[in-house]
């Protein structure tokens, strides 16, 4: 599927600063817009594997760190909010693989869904392969079909909430503020499920902003 938007105006970076800092209505979110779907275009129509990899590589340093800062503020209706959760879940599992891992493996041996297995992390589950899992989401973005990289995110993140929700109820008895930080990641997580699938479901309508 394909979106037809306005072509990025490309501008010195003082005026990029002064549109990112402006009270102008709207001015940000345009060009979150803009932006967001320019990137999209930009790798599929080139389908360059080489592309694909260093925009993926990207998620998980700091190359888009200004432009993801920008998307931030997006909601759900728009690619720029659903590349900007696809981002963060990435830069989680970046900051601590090892707890990334953790929680999927206690959220799908809790689940009785078919949700390990459409998220689909290779065996055994190891931090490497969670940020692999990830990495492999935001190639089927953009080298693939947007709607199941979408609905396999939101598979990742029910598994994520699961099994923060699973470490919580193990911690409460001995580290109850750890434990209600737990429950709020769990519903973070939970959250994020629910809005990564009404992406998808507004990708495959056409309504996807």
């Amino acid at each position: 599927m394909h979106r037809d938007h306005q072509r990025p105006i490309l501008q010195p970076t003082a005026d990029f600063d002064w549109i990112i800092g402006s009270d102008e209505p709207g001015a940000a979110h345009r060009l979150a817009q803009e932006t967001s779907w320019a990137l999209l275009d930009r790798v599929r129509r080139g389908a360059d594997p080489q592309v694909v990899e260093r925009v993926v590589g990207l998620a998980s340093g700091d190359g888009i760190d200004d432009i993801a800062e920008l998307w931030a503020a997006e909601g759900t209706h728009s690619l720029a909010g659903v590349l900007w959760r696809l981002y963060l879940l990435r830069r989680v599992v970046a900051a601590d693989p090892e707890a990334a891992a953790d929680l999927f493996t206690r959220g799908s041996a809790a689940s009785a869904t078919i949700d390990p297995v459409v998220a689909g992390a290779a065996e055994p589950v190891t931090p490497g392969s969670i940020a692999g899992l990830c990495d492999t989401i935001l190639r089927g973005v953009f080298a693939g079909d947007l709607g199941a990289a979408l609905d396999r995110a939101a598979s990742y993140c029910r598994l994520m909430a699961l099994g923060a929700a699973d470490l919580a109820d193990a911690r409460d008895a001995h580290d109850d503020a750890h434990a209600t930080q737990l429950t709020t990641r769990a519903l973070r997580y939970s959250t994020l499920a629910q809005e990564l699938h009404a992406g998808a479901r507004r990708w495959r309508d056409g309504t996807l902003a």
